[in-house]
């Protein structure tokens, strides 16, 4: 198909949060998404469910930011899963939505073992 439609194509937010959220399962080291505001201190892990209240996606000037809250398995290097997530985060967004990208920061929430 090498026709072009005219028109604009808008995706929502939570949508965009959705694909992150499943991008971020997929790395290595990576256990689950945890909440962004941990009140009494403990990351609690959220279930495959609810994703993206890990996520967080706002839109800037440049592109879309993106926060990632995540729980990184014991025993792995939080640098190196926190720039494996970096990159398959813009990747996602830029590949399969075609969405700019002006960041991505990730938040370690907790350390746990994976069961």
């Amino acid at each position: 198909m090498s026709n072009t439609i005219p028109g604009n194509l808008h995706v929502a937010n939570d949508v965009l949060a959705d694909m992150v959220g499943n991008a971020a399962l997929e790395c290595y080291g990576v256990v689950g998404m945890a909440a962004p505001t941990a009140a009494d201190g403990i990351a609690k892990l959220l279930p495959a469910s609810r994703l993206r209240r890990g996520v967080v996606v706002t839109a800037a000037d440049g592109g879309v930011h993106v926060e990632l809250y995540v729980i990184i398995e014991y025993g792995t290097n939080i640098n190196t899963v926190s720039q494996n997530l970096k990159d398959q985060v813009s990747f996602v967004l830029k590949e399969y939505a075609n969405v700019p990208l002006d960041g991505v920061e990730v938040h370690v929430q907790g350390v746990r073992v994976r069961k």
